[in-house]
């Protein structure tokens, strides 16, 4: 007799600090449903053969880097997040196929609302990668009518600005180091953990609003600090990384992220201090 998938996991390289599965196995508590949620250390070339092994017992997987790329090219749909930005962190299984999802983008805007950040006029993002790319989208959806994206190399960041005809926004792209152009309501930062800007994050810092800082470890980071001392407010990732992994569990359970889950404030209260838990 077959029974109804059960089995989830997050796959990536590196993947041993992963919250995920704390975040999982809170929700699915909360809902009673009998689910399993590991772990697997898997690298990009090894991820085709390795999600097309998995007997039908698997109902989908969370992605981290440096998968995210390699399963939207696996996906047989992507919704609308995953379509404009190339990347797939939430993998959906089927008898007809893969369908991929990118929640962070969902999770980063719902991020923003809870520190206060609502309707904004402008929003500058820090970066020009993977993450940056899902920050200029999450902007957009928060309402911001502007994105000024900073990067090290400019010329990195063409995929993104090519995106403001999509998303009905004005996408600007400057130097780091580049004089500011304006103030912003928030600024989302998207670099590598430890990223030191010296002298610029505290010019950037004084004209940026509140900072969303998408990493989560090693806290305060360099970035945060020029924050505080500019007397600013600076936040981590974890408040993203709850929220796109709500969104997730949506996909998991219901197959929509835009749709809750029974109970979703009790799965939400379970999962933000399953989170925060040593």
């Amino acid at each position: 007799m077959l029974t109804a998938p059960r089995r989830l996991a997050v796959w990536g390289d590196p993947i041993a600090h992963s919250r995920s599965p704390r975040l999982h196995a809170a929700a699915y508590g909360v809902l009673e449903l009998d689910w399993e949620y590991g772990r697997r250390q898997v690298d990009e070339a090894g991820f085709d053969s390795a999600w097309r092994s998995l007997d039908p017992d698997w109902r989908g997987l969370s992605l981290t880097m440096p998968l995210k790329h390699a399963a939207a090219r696996d996906a047989i749909s992507l919704d609308d997040d995953a379509r404009l930005t190339g990347a797939v962190n939430t993998f959906l299984l089927s008898e007809d196929g893969p369908r991929g999802f990118n929640t962070d983008v969902g999770g980063l805007a719902r991020a923003l609302d809870e520190f206060g950040v609502r309707e904004p006029h402008a929003i500058r993002v820090l970066g020009a990668g993977a993450t940056a790319t899902s920050a200029v989208v999450a902007a957009a959806r928060a309402g911001a009518r502007t994105v000024e994206v900073r990067a090290r190399r400019p010329e990195a960041a063409a995929p993104i600005a090519a995106l403001g005809d999509d998303l009905g926004v004005a996408i600007q792209v400057a130097a780091l180091d580049q004089p500011l152009l304006a103030p912003v309501d928030a600024t989302i930062a998207a670099l590598p953990g430890g990223t030191d800007l010296g002298r610029v994050a505290d010019d950037l810092a004084s004209v940026s609003g509140p900072l969303v800082d998408v990493v989560y470890g090693g806290w305060p980071t360099p970035l945060a600090r020029a924050w505080e001392r500019a007397g600013g407010e600076a936040h981590d990732g974890l408040a993203m990384l709850l929220h796109q992994a709500l969104l997730q569990v949506r996909v998991f359970v219901g197959g929509d992220p835009g749709v809750a889950v029974e109970r979703e404030a009790e799965v939400l209260a379970a999962m933000r201090t399953a989170l925060m838990g040593d």
